[in-house]
């Protein structure tokens, strides 16, 4: 009897047909195939020829696969598919565009949000992948697709395209106003996020005088004002200053940057914030840079503009109904104190005071008064650290390196931070003390990794002594160099970082 294989038809349907078809799905490449789940899910909505598309398998070496198993493959369309080394758009689904999966659980949705994102990597229109996220996801909590975000990425999602579904996932629930979109955002995340006294934690800490959570909570807001300042003034002769006021949220950012993503991945397993979030919000601050940098304002300039306040004003919604429930939810009394006293080394974005807390001010004092320790001059005991050419009191050692005009820090040979100096004032670097004991890569952000790696990797190979890089904060030259520290014998025992501000001999050379 002939088996006539129809490719315009699911691989679920397929596969019910012909039980022999997911033993000849798996031999090509197809190994998911074989999970129920998997079959059950994924597969009513995707077609072979989509399937080659999104895993790079040649249609052609499929379809000879099929006639060596026995099939006559047919199938409208099925030879205009393009094959695994072209790059047309994905083909389309069997199903129409918008199609609602019925039955499917957690995992079932979430293989299915994988789908998507193979989709986009292989070059489907995202508007084509919004249709059918939105009719399977639109009465889904945003806790769970949060959830599965993550699962994407652990398991080695392209970042861009997780970045592009998040952000349709942050607009899922927006109405037609921006208090429509507020409240149906509300409903929808703080319900999911912050279930039963996680919820209640959430709200009590952002409203917390001086608490972290209370000012991230504050200066979000001032920001999510100020985004629609800034949109009310495109076109009008106050448009440049309203945006730089705006880049005023790089603050806001940075602080997000140091103290929150790597703290949720490193200590509590969620990369999702650290790897997408972190890279919307450098691309923001950029585009914001470019658009005060630009010569004209014209009818390009204000549709970008018009792109990154939507962006900010999704990153906004982001913070305050995933990230910051989530940092509610898995952040210790310990390291809030900690983040409390490392707030106090960062400006405060678009407000001017968000108040004290009291259990961090007394937090802050027993910090203090614990380096203070042994500060008198003593005779040689076991406070004292003794040198080669040399000894000193620890307190000695401490104030003599806080002296230096140079921001130092010294990571190990395993890559871990283990020491920074602090006299006290603002950072052009800022160092929260949460990142003492973490790997250095934790601490920057994604676009900046590999190129710390390969400084690191360079100064342990021993091609270079040091490497120095040249930028300009905060309006003033600043030279940034890594050097290789070796003990007596040569031998690598880590690197040191030495950020110093040059504005100085840029002013004495100009006199």
């Amino acid at each position: 009897m002939e088996k006539t294989l129809d490719l315009s038809r699911s691989v679920h349907d397929l596969a019910q047909e012909y039980p022999e078809f997911p033993q000849v799905m798996a031999g090509i490449g197809f190994t998911d195939i074989t999970k129920p789940a998997a079959l059950n899910t994924v597969g009513r909505v995707m077609t072979v020829p989509r399937g080659c598309a999104i895993k790079g398998i040649s249609l052609d070496d499929a379809i000879r696969a099929f006639e060596d198993a026995g099939f006559t493959v047919i199938g409208a369309g099925a030879q205009d598919v393009p094959s695994a080394d072209e790059s047309p758009a994905a083909p389309e689904a069997s199903a129409p565009l918008g199609t609602k999966v019925e039955g499917l659980d957690e995992e079932g949705r979430a293989k299915l949000l994988e789908t998507y994102i193979a989709r986009l990597s292989s070059g489907e229109p995202l508007e084509n992948v919004r249709a059918d996220f939105v009719a399977n996801f639109s009465d889904v909590d945003a806790g769970e697709i949060a959830r599965a975000e993550q699962g994407l990425i652990e398991g080695g999602a392209k970042i861009d395209d997780v970045q592009r579904l998040c952000d349709v996932h942050s607009a899922l629930f927006h109405g037609a106003t921006r208090e429509e979109k507020i409240a149906n955002a509300e409903e929808a995340v703080m319900g999911s996020l912050t279930q039963g006294a996680g919820d209640l934690n959430t709200r009590f800490l952002t409203n917390l005088p001086g608490h972290p959570m209370h000012v991230f909570s504050l200066e979000n807001q001032a920001i999510s004002e100020q985004i629609a300042r800034t949109r009310a003034a495109l076109g009008t002769p106050a448009a440049t200053d309203e945006l730089r006021t705006l880049s005023q949220l790089g603050i806001h950012y940075a602080k997000k940057g140091d103290l929150l993503y790597p703290v949720l991945k490193v200590r509590h397993g969620y990369s999702g914030p650290s790897d997408v979030m972190w890279g919307v919000d450098d691309e923001i601050r950029a585009e914001l840079r470019a658009l005060l940098g630009a010569r004209e304002q014209d009818e390009a300039w204000r549709e970008r503009a018009e792109k990154v306040l939507t962006r900010a004003d999704e990153m906004v919604y982001k913070e305050a109904n995933i990230l910051l429930p989530l940092c509610a939810q898995n952040f210790s009394g310990d390291e809030w104190l900690q983040m409390y006293a490392d707030l106090k080394g960062y400006d405060l974005c678009l407000i001017e005071d968000a108040g004290t807390w009291g259990a961090g001010e007394e937090y802050c004092e027993k910090r203090a008064e614990k380096a203070n320790e042994g500060a008198d001059n003593k005779p040689v005991s076991a406070d004292e650290v003794v040198l080669p050419t040399g000894s000193m009191t620890r307190a000695q050692l401490d104030a003599m390196l806080n002296t230096i005009p140079l921001e130092i820090t010294f990571v190990d040979d395993s890559d871990i931070n283990r020491y920074w100096n602090d006299d006290g004032e603002k950072k052009l670097f800022k160092r929260p003390s949460s990142a003492l004991g973490r790997e250095v890569w934790s601490c920057h952000p994604p676009k900046v990794q590999q190129m710390v790696r390969q400084v690191i990797a360079t100064l342990k190979s021993g091609e270079q002594n040091s490497v120095d890089i040249w930028m300009e904060k905060e309006g003033e030259p600043v030279l940034v160099r890594y050097m290789a520290v070796r003990d007596r014998k040569g031998s690598y025992i880590g690197t040191m970082e030495v950020v110093q501000r040059m504005g100085f001999a840029r002013d004495h050379f100009k006199a």
